[in-house]
C-alpha cells in the first residue's frame, strides 16, 4: 500500500505540472503574438517566478520562444506544429487544400483560406503564386474584420453574435467605414457573393474574397486571391473573380453547402 501511494504522488505531480504548462500555453495564445512575463503571469493568475520557470521548460521543448530584443514571450514552432495538426483535421482545410492549388495555378496569384478563430479571421492555408516576387501571407495571420476583403465576408455571413464585439472595436478606429457604408457593402456582398478590395489593407495590394458554405448554410471559411498592382486589378467581374467563385462553389457543394449561381 505504501509503495502504491509513493508511486501515485509523482503521477499527480506530473499531471499538475502538465495542467500548469497547458494554462501557460493558452495564455501565450490569448496574448499572441507576444507578451511580457508580468502580463502573462497576471493573465494566468500565477506568480511571475512560477511562470518563468515553466516558460524555460517550454522554450527548451520549442513550445515557447523569447524575443532577444524585447524579452517578450510567444508561442514557439512546436506549438505551431501541434496547432496546424489540429487545424488539419478540419474538413474545410482538407477539402480546400487541393482546390486552392488549382485556383493558384489558374490565376497565378497568391491564394489562401481563412477560418474564424478566437481573434477573428485567421489564415490557415496559403498557396503562394509561382513567380519571382510573391506576396507573403503567413499561416496564423489574423486579418481585420472591416479592413480586409476576407474579414468583410466573415462580417456579412457569420451570425451577428459572433462578429459584433470585433466589429464595434474596429469601427472605433480611424478610417473604419461608417454604418451606412458598411451596410451597403454587406448588402452587395450578400447579393454577389464576392468582395473586392483595392489597397485597403496594404497600398498597391488588391484582393478578392468569396465565402465557403457547409451544410445548413453555415459559413465554413473564406477563400481569398491577393495580388499586387498593376498585374492584379481584382475586378469583381474579371477572370480571377470567376475562377474564385467557381472554386468556392465546388468546395461548398463538396461540403454539403449551397452556393447560388450568380
Amino acid at each position: 500500500m505504501t509503495g502504491e501511494i509513493e508511486e501515485a504522488a509523482p503521477r499527480r505531480q506530473k499531471v499538475q505540472a502538465a495542467e500548469v504548462g497547458t494554462d501557460i500555453l493558452k495564455g501565450l495564445a490569448d496574448l499572441a503574438p507576444a507578451t511580457s512575463l508580468s502580463r502573462l503571469a497576471e493573465h494566468v493568475g500565477m506568480p511571475a517566478s512560477k511562470v518563468h520557470r515553466y516558460l524555460q521548460a517550454l522554450i527548451a521543448s520549442s513550445f515557447a520562444e523569447q524575443d532577444a530584443a524585447t524579452n517578450h514571450y510567444g508561442l514557439g514552432p512546436a506549438a505551431l506544429f501541434v496547432g496546424l495538426a489540429a487545424i488539419g483535421r478540419l474538413d474545410v482545410v482538407k477539402v480546400t487544400a487541393p482546390a486552392l492549388v488549382e485556383l493558384r495555378d489558374r490565376v497565378n496569384e497568391t491564394c489562401f483560406l481563412a477560418v474564424w478563430g478566437n481573434h477573428g479571421p485567421t489564415v490557415v492555408h496559403v498557396e503562394q503564386a509561382v513567380r519571382a516576387v510573391t506576396l507573403v501571407t503567413q499561416v496564423g495571420s489574423v486579418l481585420p474584420l472591416l479592413g480586409s476583403s476576407t474579414g468583410l465576408v466573415f462580417n456579412a455571413f457569420l451570425p451577428n453574435a459572433e462578429t459584433a464585439a470585433l466589429r464595434e472595436a474596429e469601427r472605433a478606429q480611424p478610417g473604419a467605414p461608417d454604418e451606412a457604408t458598411l451596410a451597403a457593402m454587406t448588402e452587395s456582398l450578400r447579393h454577389r457573393y464576392i468582395q473586392h478590395i483595392h489597397g485597403l489593407l496594404m497600398a498597391g495590394v488588391n484582393a478578392l474574397s468569396a465565402p465557403l458554405f457547409a451544410a445548413g448554410g453555415r459559413l465554413a471559411g473564406v477563400l481569398t486571391v491577393v495580388g499586387a498592382e498593376p498585374g492584379f486589378t481584382a475586378t469583381p467581374d474579371g477572370e480571377a473573380a470567376r475562377a474564385l467563385l467557381d472554386t468556392a462553389r465546388q468546395i461548398s457543394l463538396r461540403m454539403g453547402g449551397d452556393f447560388p449561381m450568380r
